[in-house]
């Protein structure tokens, strides 16, 4: 029977980081959940609903369910063949470091969620779209998959059943686009990462026009839990609406930086507070953005707000991949949002001139501003830029996503913004 924990995604993890082999993870009962949907009688709707019920929301920033995700693929004789399955594991964002602990660490829970999945859409290939600079992930998961081929949870008739999975792992070309959905299809296809515009959607056209669902890695590692221990359970973890357990991380000039396995709605307050220790001796809280570069900047104000979905759009903000970046007294808040549009203004795949043009025009404002050389009406470019990447005015949420910094900066810390062009230089420096 598995052993019911309050922590699933990380209960296996050794304290020394060494990875959990296929060994280890069977005496912890991995693959049990495997056996249950394919010698339980479980069909592909079964799963689907379980996973549907649980309210499972996708991990990867925009939480969209899981489970209505997976219903919009054909199923049945007369669906499209192949149909993948695909890992979304290019996890390129600043700040965001959660999927790196899931696959270096215990690779096995990750296969497992994905032959699950893969059984519930009746996908034929998977793939794992691993980010490039991710070495150590990627000889651990190599090493895992070929102990799920020698194991017969991977390749034809899976543990004597009739269902059969193929998968492989896949190295980013090491852009930003790759992680966004049909950019990564595109560039799994060997082509240039663009994004497609939409619809159709993946589960229905996506990998070489074929039925396609992305996941994230986080979401696909609570997949075999679900099953294990039911809907109910996976509600109960969660303090809000939205259920089960999400990594959590601080980065900034807090006590502790790291990454915490933590209820959905736990509060920013005690994630900051009691688990990366508070700001560091001799720094004051100014702000942070919640989850990862890509979200709007909260303040001392929202504090006591819940890490989910709901209630961080509420404040105006997202819950994005729940890894914080933490803005102190000491640190520019100016210097920092040049510091992100520089990144956004790198990684624009250059398909849409709200982005392309916009994110280099504005990385050139802050560059000027913080060189002294900032002028009255700055602030005001800076806001019609923003407003300029709102959603739908782009192919894709790159630009949405590198507007919310920028616009929240300019809302919360704007006395630093006219400080910077008032006294001609950078108070920081």
């Amino acid at each position: 029977m598995t052993p019911v924990t309050d922590k699933p995604l990380t209960k296996n993890m050794r304290p020394d980081g060494s990875v959990v082999d296929i060994r280890a993870y069977e005496q912890a009962d991995g693959y049990q959940a495997v056996r249950k949907v394919l010698h339980g009688g479980m069909t592909p709707n079964a799963v689907t609903d379980a996973v549907k019920d649980a309210n499972l929301r996708g991990r990867g920033g925009a939480g969209f369910p899981t489970g209505q995700k997976w219903s919009f693929v054909p199923l049945g004789n007369n669906a499209p063949t192949p149909t993948y399955l695909i890992c979304n594991a290019d996890e390129m964002e600043p700040g965001t470091f959660k999927d790196r602990l899931l696959l270096e660490r215990d690779p096995h829970q990750l296969i497992e969620g994905m032959i699950i999945a893969g059984f519930a859409i009746e996908a034929d290939v998977a793939y794992i779209f691993l980010r490039g600079e991710y070495v150590l992930a990627a000889e651990r998961l190599s090493r895992a998959i070929a102990e799920a081929y020698d194991a017969h949870y991977l390749g034809k008739n899976i543990l004597g059943s009739d269902y059969s999975l193929e998968l492989y792992l896949h190295l980013s070309g090491g852009r930003y686009m790759c992680g966004e959905e049909t950019g990564l299809l595109n560039a799994l296809e060997g082509k240039r990462a663009n994004p497609r515009s939409k619809p159709p959607f993946p589960p229905v056209v996506g990998l070489f026009g074929k039925p396609t669902v992305v996941n994230n890695v986080e979401t696909l590692c609570c997949v075999p839990h679900i099953i294990n221990h039911g809907a109910a359970w996976f509600h109960a973890l969660g303090r809000t609406h939205d259920a089960g357990t999400k990594l959590f991380g601080a980065s900034g000039k807090v006590k502790r930086p790291g990454l915490w396995e933590l209820p959905m709605g736990t509060t920013i307050r005690e994630i900051l507070e009691e688990h990366a220790g508070g700001m560091r001796d001799g720094v004051t809280f100014r702000g942070l953005l919640p989850g990862g570069a890509s979200t709007d900047f909260v303040t001392e104000e929202h504090l006591d707000t819940p890490m989910d979905f709901t209630a961080m759009a509420k404040i105006g903000s997202r819950m994005g991949t729940g890894t914080m970046i933490v803005l102190d007294d000491q640190t520019c808040p100016v210097g920092m949002t040049w510091n992100l549009m520089h990144f956004f203004a790198q990684e624009s795949c250059g398909w849409c001139t709200p982005c392309w043009s916009g994110l280099g025009w504005v990385e050139r404002i802050l560059t000027s501003m913080e060189d002294g050389q900032g002028q009255p009406g700055d602030l005001d470019k800076l806001a019609s830029q923003a407003k300029m990447w709102g959603p739908g005015a782009t192919f894709c949420a790159l630009a949405p996503g590198a507007a919310e910094p920028l616009q929240s900066a300019l809302k919360y810390f704007r006395d630093d913004f006219e400080r910077h062009i008032r006294e001609k230089r950078c108070p920081w420096r």
